[in-house]
């Protein structure tokens, strides 16, 4: 699992579904993609709730999120 820690006040925290993860490769290769996202802060990914928690400077466009995720090669089921 990746874990970020919140680094700034007034950060958006965002909590997508994601399908497909099974394992600690997937949640860093979901990470990464979703980290290099403008405004990403942090990205903690679990396989086994299939939820991805992301922070934010302020909320992400999620058509932007799910492009990520696809390029992962995972499917964004989408916000929770």
């Amino acid at each position: 699992m990746t874990d970020l820690q919140n680094t700034g006040s007034g950060d958006v925290t965002t909590v997508y579904k994601v399908s497909g993860m099974t394992c600690g490769h997937c949640e860093g290769a979901v990470s990464r993609e979703i980290s290099a996202l403008d405004g990403v802060s942090g990205v903690t990914a679990v396989a086994r709730t299939g939820e991805v928690t992301v922070i934010s400077a302020a909320p992400l466009d999620e058509e932007a999120v799910r492009a990520a995720v696809d390029e992962a090669g995972y499917e964004l089921v989408g916000s929770v």
